[in-house]
């Protein structure tokens, strides 16, 4: 079984983001994988060891990409793909159209997986732009993956509810949380993954132009959110509390008397 993973690096949101000329600059931010990404690469390995098979990561980005790349290698994917080109713009139809060319230019594929969304913009549109461009079925959120020789039994989250779908393959599937635990790379794994093939491609390889790739969408702004006040804790016992909540009520003039 052929399964490919659609990847991306994000900046690690548990770390203090700066922004600077409405951007966010890459000195001293900490890159991980993209949290939900993580998740469709664990089921991929876990497909794997269930079915057989090879896992491809495929990866557009920067140079600084092939990190999480190498992660992944060490994780268990068999090998990797980074497509980095200037030319690549950073929206959801841009990503999808090089993805595609990708895809057909390249082996057959069974399964497709990615994250349901990424963290850092959060548009969750490349998989199911994806999946059009590539004519095959999509099914977003996943919180089980169960594969069979023509089909796959998956439940997704819908708002809450679970869903039960079946999908003919080659099929594509954005996981969410709760389909798996992640798990980490080993020491063995780090050393094995230098030796595993690593593709490089640009657009031109892809017989793409930069016309054909024009973002349909442009980032108008980027801004942190306005900081939170200081809260204030209430001390003794619940008459007390109840007292001092009054005291603070009126000197913010909340309750006009």
């Amino acid at each position: 079984m052929n399964i490919y993973v659609i990847l991306k690096q994000t900046f690690d949101t548990e770390e203090k983001i700066v922004i600077q000329d409405g951007d966010i600059p890459d000195d001293g931010v900490k890159y991980v994988i993209n949290p939900y990404d993580e998740y469709a690469l664990e089921e991929a390995i876990r497909q794997k060891e269930q079915h057989g098979g090879s896992i491809t990561v495929v990866s557009i980005g920067p140079s600084r990409t092939a990190e999480a790349l190498r992660t992944a290698l060490a994780l268990g994917a068999d090998q990797a793909v980074l497509i980095t080109d200037d030319r690549i713009e950073s929206d959801e139809f841009s990503i999808s159209k090089v993805l595609s060319a990708y895809f057909a230019n390249n082996q057959p594929y069974d399964l497709i997986l990615g994250g349901n969304f990424s963290i850092d913009n959060g548009g969750g549109q490349v998989g199911i732009r994806l999946s059009q461009l590539l004519n095959i079925p999509h099914v977003a959120s996943i919180i089980k993956l169960d594969v069979y020789d023509d089909h796959a039994i998956v439940s997704r989250d819908s708002e809450g509810d679970t869903e039960t779908v079946k999908v003919t393959l080659p099929a594509l599937f954005t996981a969410q949380q709760g389909l798996n635990e992640p798990r980490y790379p080993s020491l063995s794994g780090i050393m094995k993954a230098k030796k595993k093939p690593f593709h490089h491609f640009t657009i031109d390889d892809l017989g793409l132009t930069a016309s054909e790739i024009i973002a349909k969408t442009q980032r108008v702004s980027l801004f942190l959110p306005p900081s939170r006040k200081s809260g204030h804790i209430l001390q003794g016992e619940l008459n007390e509390q109840a007292s001092q909540l009054v005291h603070l009520l009126q000197q913010s003039d909340v309750l006009g008397i």
